[in-house]
């Protein structure tokens, strides 16, 4: 018989074989459970370790295979770029070869090309000199012709009259009308122009006036196809009659017989005195008149700078009057808060504000 104790009381009690054969399979059965449980939990440690494990060494051999990736993707990388250089070489050898195959056959027609182009420039110039000697042989056998067809029709209708061609040194003529007579008297002298130009041009006049006055010519008329806008038929202007080639003859008729009046009345005048006689020829002279004309004509101009140096200058003086009273406004407010801070202030005149704006700092400083 086997005893155990008790755990409460501590007695010792009996035990039959059957109760301790049956302890002893409880025992037993919670033995294996419990190893069985701590099988089962190493089992599933030992498990998961494995797992781990496998895990860890798939990340590393995935770890490794990246770096290798990478290292492969690397060296293509940089296959590429040597293969991209090696055909860059190539190119540029071959750019190269092509460069100096191209210089060496520029050096080859070189003179070839040269003398073509000199002569191609050489042709090019001959042309072109002949184009403009055809242009300005056909403009001025277009003057010509239109020169001589006035020159034909002033004789026709003036059969007494006298045409002189101009002579060198007045580029601005073509033909000198000397208006005489039935006797042969000279009554005085026109100086003609005539133009056939696409457009108008002022300076024509000025030109053709400077000339009539070296020739002393009692007047000068301006034949052109293209007249300016204000004038229809005829026109005086700046002392040059302008007109077209279907008027020319009717006005030069209308100055004809005016100058050819003159003349009697010059012709007509009696002096018993010869200085006299000497004086009254020279005061009435083309000369003396063409003289006078052009002192006038510098007097106008002289008088048309000074009324524009006098616009200026007023303008000037205006702009510097408004600053001024821009400034004395200015004194007088400035002026004005300091009054209205300090009631003591004495106030400023007139005279005390022109102070103010001429910047006398030391009168100011006494004065406030």
């Amino acid at each position: 018989m086997d005893k155990i104790k008790c755990p409460h009381c501590g007695r010792e009690v009996e035990l039959s074989e059957a109760i301790v054969h049956e302890l002893s399979e409880q025992v037993r059965e919670e033995e294996r459970k419990t190893l069985k449980a701590q099988f089962q939990e190493e089992k599933a440690k030992e498990i998961a370790a494995r797992e781990k494990k496998v895990r860890e060494d798939i990340e590393a051999e995935n770890k490794q295979k990246d770096k290798e990736l990478q290292k492969e993707k690397q060296e293509k990388l940089e296959l590429e770029k040597k293969f991209a250089r090696q055909l860059e070489e190539k190119d540029k050898e071959k750019t190269r070869i092509k460069e100096d195959a191209r210089k060496d056959a520029d050096e080859k027609h070189r003179l070839e090309k040269l003398e073509w182009e000199k002569q191609k420039i050489s042709m090019q110039k001959t042309v072109d000199e002949l184009q403009r000697k055809g242009k300005q042989g056909s403009q001025q056998l277009q003057g010509d012709v239109l020169e001589l067809d006035l020159e034909e029709r002033l004789r026709d209708a003036f059969p007494y009259d006298e045409f002189k061609p101009v002579p060198t040194g007045i580029r601005g003529g073509d033909i000198i009308h000397e208006i005489r007579n039935k006797h042969g008297n000279i009554a005085g002298k026109i100086l003609w122009e005539a133009k056939r130009q696409k457009a108008w041009n002022k300076a024509w006049l000025t030109k053709l006036k400077d000339d009539m006055r070296k020739i002393d010519a009692s007047d000068c008329i301006l034949v052109t196809d293209i007249l300016p806008t204000n004038i229809r038929v005829y026109d005086r202007i700046d002392n040059v009659w302008v007109t077209s080639y279907e008027y020319a003859i009717k006005l030069v008729s209308v100055l004809r017989l005016g100058l050819l009046n003159v003349a009697i009345a010059k012709s007509s005048a009696s002096h018993t005195d010869e200085q006299l006689k000497d004086l009254y020829r020279i005061i009435t002279s083309d000369s003396f008149r063409n003289k006078f004309e052009a002192r006038r004509e510098i007097i106008q101009r002289m008088r048309q700078e000074l009324e524009s140096e006098q616009a200026s200058t007023e303008r000037r003086w205006k702009r510097q009057a408004a600053t001024i009273d821009a400034l004395s406004k200015n004194n007088r407010e400035i002026y004005g808060e300091l009054e209205a801070h300090i009631p003591s202030l004495k106030p400023l005149g007139n005279g005390e504000i022109l102070e103010l704006q001429s910047g006398d700092e030391e009168d100011n400083q006494t004065k406030f």
